[in-house]
């Protein structure tokens, strides 16, 4: 009589065991050279780049009124870092942006979630807040002074109204993409009501609503600076904004640069410090950014 041999049936387990092994990268940290090359090296050829050509363009132009040498410029960030102003510009208009995006994101994040969940709401607000998010930010700024007065007020108002339609919408956008599969598992499991919101509708809508804040905080700096510009009062101090308007006046076109530089490094920063890595992050659970 021929002998049978049984063969052993992996578990359920062992299998997705070897399925996570298959996409799973082994990575180490990666060589210096590596990180030089891919990380570094390009924003330095970029800026190494607008440099040559500022110092091309300089004597063509050849009028400091008009485009002012880059020596003129790296002169008004050394004077205003003597006199222990540079870093003020910076953090009155930082800590402005990110406390008024701060109350844009509570505010919105509700807001969002009522919008797309109810169905009435959608259609009497969601027009508005797609309205609101094309109006442009500087409209603002003349009511809010009349409303609420030369004060931080006015300004936090302003980002507001420039944040929040972007965080809501985005929040939308993020929720109108779960799959309805999810909701009916997470119901099945007991995630109703409050639960079923934290536990599966916003983790599930995470990826529009990371690009919403994004949005959001792209806004809510433009506001900002637009209100620093228009609305200029000695006890609200002195901004990136107000320092570009104080250079407009002056007719200081080195000032003016620095005040330029300024606000692009700081919309950088956030992005690279906050934002990035947010939006690695929210790639890299759902498997779509491979850990390098």
């Amino acid at each position: 009589m021929a002998s049978t041999e049984t063969t052993p049936v992996p578990d359920a387990g062992s299998v997705e065991a070897g399925l996570d092994a298959l996409e799973t990268t082994t990575t180490g940290r990666p060589p210096l050279r590596e990180t030089l090359v891919n990380k570094i090296l390009p924003p330095v050829v970029a800026i190494a780049v607008v440099l040559v050509v500022w110092y091309i363009l300089y004597p063509v132009v050849d009028d400091p009124s008009k485009l002012p040498s880059p020596g003129a410029v790296g002169s008004a960030f050394r004077d205003a870092w003597l006199r222990g102003e540079l870093l003020g510009y910076i953090w009155t208009s930082v800590s402005r942006g990110l406390l008024g995006f701060a109350f844009a994101l509570v505010i919105g994040t509700p807001l969002g979630l009522l919008v797309a969940r109810v169905k009435f709401v959608r259609a009497a607000i969601g027009p508005i807040l797609s309205g609101l998010q094309s109006l442009p930010s500087v409209a603002w700024v003349p009511p809010a002074v009349i409303w609420l007065g030369l004060n931080n007020s006015m300004m936090y108002a302003v980002i507001l109204l420039g944040a929040v339609p972007s965080i809501a919408n985005g929040l939308v956008s993020g929720v109108d993409q779960v799959p309805p599969l999810f909701l009916r598992a997470g119901r099945t499991m007991g995630a109703t009501g409050a639960k079923g919101v934290w536990y599966v509708t916003l983790p599930a809508s995470l990826p529009g609503y990371v690009a919403g804040l994004k949005q959001g905080w792209a806004f809510s700096w433009r506001s900002l600076m637009a209100a620093e510009i228009i609305a200029q009062f000695p006890d609200l101090g002195v901004g990136l904004g107000q320092l570009l308007e104080n250079g407009r006046t002056a007719s200081d076109m080195a000032m003016v640069f620095e005040a330029i530089l300024l606000i692009l490094f700081v919309g950088i920063a956030i992005d690279l410090l906050i934002f990035s890595p947010l939006e690695r992050w929210v790639l890299r659970s759902r498997g779509l950014l491979v850990k390098s």
